[in-house]
């Protein structure tokens, strides 16, 4: 373990030097940061991480054991990340061409995740390209998820569907409808939230 300019960086880890790794941010054993991959400061990434080329993540972020974020994914501000998630890149994915060649760069279109502020994804998921993640949304342990995820949703199965809401605590919301109006609020918490979804 040795920390440069207030960052900490496990010996085994291995770190491009076209990274940009922000101030007071942690990696740990065996971590793997590509090259043009930009961390923000105070966030902590766990034994094994991968974080592919050019990735994007932001500040007091925490990326677990063992998760996989690959190229075309940005991880917001205060996202969570669980061990062993991985956000993919690739709808069609193929080793090959129709003729028989290795697939180059030139032969796939990048797909690309967000999850966005203060969102968390949980252990096992796995998010399919081309998704939006909400704000303080939540994806339960194992999921996978096929299509956009509503700030404050909490998406569990195969595929993911939206089972209810969450507050920023992550508890579970209940709502309260009048008329065409829902207003959520948390029993633990005691918020109320103004949400753009009836009672389900």
């Amino acid at each position: 373990m040795f920390t440069i300019q207030d960052i900490t960086i496990h010996s085994s880890a291995e770190v491009s030097n076209e990274a940009r790794i922000g101030i007071g941010t942690k990696l740990w054993h065996q971590a793997q940061i590509r090259e043009g991959a930009q961390i923000g400061e105070h966030c902590i990434i766990g034994k094994g991480v991968y974080i592919d080329f050019d990735v994007q993540i932001g500040n007091n972020v925490k990326i677990q054991n063992y998760a996989s974020i690959y190229h075309g994914s940005t991880v917001e501000d205060g996202a969570f990340i669980g061990p062993y998630a991985c956000l993919t890149n690739d709808k069609l994915p193929r080793a090959i061409t129709p003729e028989g060649n290795p697939k180059g760069d030139a032969d796939w279109e990048v797909g690309k995740i967000t999850v966005k502020y203060g969102a968390a994804v949980g252990t096992g998921a796995i998010i399919l390209p081309d998704v939006i993640i909400g704000r303080f949304a939540l994806v339960g342990a194992g999921a996978i998820v096929t299509k956009d995820v509503p700030d404050y949703a909490l998406v569990v199965g195969n595929p993911a569907q939206v089972v209810g809401y969450v507050c920023k605590h992550g508890h579970r919301l209940q709502g309260n409808q009048e008329g065409q109006e829902t207003t959520w609020y948390c029993r633990i918490c005691k918020e109320t939230y103004q949400l753009p979804w009836s009672v389900e």
